[in-house]
């Protein structure tokens, strides 16, 4: 099939400098029907974007890291999805978070505001205090509505998920998420970078910003601050890979949902309600949906699908319905944030792609 209309475009964002590069994959079964490389990962290097790149996923650790493995401890039965997280967090008890629930949390629900610069208080701290001072800090943080009352998006919620992950499975998100999931789907390039190791994986990294906090151009470590100062893994940010390795987190969901694997890792309850919410709540776990006007997946994506944006310029879709995944990782950061563009872009594409192969 001929896809010159998809890379037409594709190589239009280049010239109008939507993006400095970019790798897009469009899959529906495998192997994938499109998946291309452009432009650069790199501008002061030259470094060509490969298939191979890895991209700083930013927001995208959020229903690819966080939501998968509180999903996981759901199903072991350690902890309850509709739990106050303070029954596994006595350090929040008496406090105004002390009724938050996990659900909450996943569903950005909790109360929490959208962001705190926790950054700023965490750089005056030795590298060893600031991962626990987080904690405190999300305590102390005043919410922005009662719990439950009505939803935003926060990365705060999700900070704190990972601390409840790491108390409940006593060891760090990461190492869970690798011996859990996954190791088991076989996904070698989708890992967090952890400063406080100094073992950054050696693989081809996709730069993001000129750091104005940091005085340096960010390859191979997280761009959000937050994350940084707290060590490099964290709920809401943290997690990098390639667009090949999220195509097969993606696909090994949809079958493991479907009852398709050999070796499943997640119950159909737990996946229905990370998916599709329960009745009482229908909002899916650490997963967005496309928004009825103007969304950023365009105009033909069903309204059973799930997917994420993350701040670097990355996104994926992934049409349930129709068994259809749209990748989108660019690294529009690179060399400085406000390069907007992609906004635009962004679902023009989605409909190039979805009239292209008649989705």
């Amino acid at each position: 099939m001929n896809t010159n209309s998809v890379h037409d475009l594709m190589q239009q964002g280049l010239r109008e400098k939507v993006f400095p590069g970019a790798v897009l994959l469009v899959g529906k079964g495998e192997p994938p029907l499109f998946f291309k490389a452009y432009g650069k990962a790199n501008l002061f290097s030259g470094l060509p974007m490969t298939r191979e790149t890895v991209f700083d996923l930013a927001s995208l650790t959020k229903p690819l890291a966080t939501t998968l493995a509180v999903a996981r401890l759901a199903d072991q039965g350690r902890i309850g999805l509709d739990q106050p997280v303070a029954g596994w967090l006595p350090e929040l008890a008496g406090s105004d978070k002390a009724t938050i629930t996990v659900r909450q949390l996943l569903c950005h629900q909790s109360g929490f505001p959208a962001h705190r610069l926790f950054y700023m208080t965490l750089k005056s701290l030795a590298p060893r205090e600031r991962k626990s001072a987080v904690l405190d800090l999300l305590k102390h943080a005043p919410l922005a509505y009662q719990p439950g009352e009505t939803t935003l998006y926060s990365d705060l919620g999700f900070m704190l998920l990972c601390r409840l992950v790491e108390a409940v499975a006593g060891c760090p998100m990461n190492h869970f998420l690798k011996v859990e999931i996954y190791d088991p789907v076989g996904l070698n390039d989708l890992f967090f970078v952890d400063l406080t190791s100094n073992q950054r994986p050696h693989r081809p990294y996709a730069a993001t910003e000129l750091c104005p906090v940091r005085n340096r151009l960010l390859v191979g470590e997280v761009h959000d601050d937050n994350a940084w100062f707290a060590g490099g893994i964290d709920g809401h940010a943290g997690l990098f890979g390639t667009a090949e390795a999220v195509f097969q987190l993606l696909r090994f969901l949809i079958a493991d949902f479907r009852g398709r694997v050999s070796t499943s890792i997640f119950s159909r309850q737990i996946l229905s309600e990370v998916f599709h919410g329960v009745e009482k709540n229908p909002l899916p776990l650490g997963f967005d949906r496309p928004s009825v006007q103007n969304s950023s997946a365009g105009r033909y994506f069903s309204a059973n699908t799930v997917g994420h944006l993350g701040f670097t310029g990355v996104s994926f879709w992934m049409d349930l319905e129709k068994d259809f995944s749209i990748i989108l990782l660019t690294n529009r950061v690179h060399p400085f944030r406000w390069n907007s563009r992609l906004g635009q872009f962004r679902p023009n594409i989605h409909d190039r792609i979805m009239e292209h192969f008649e989705i």
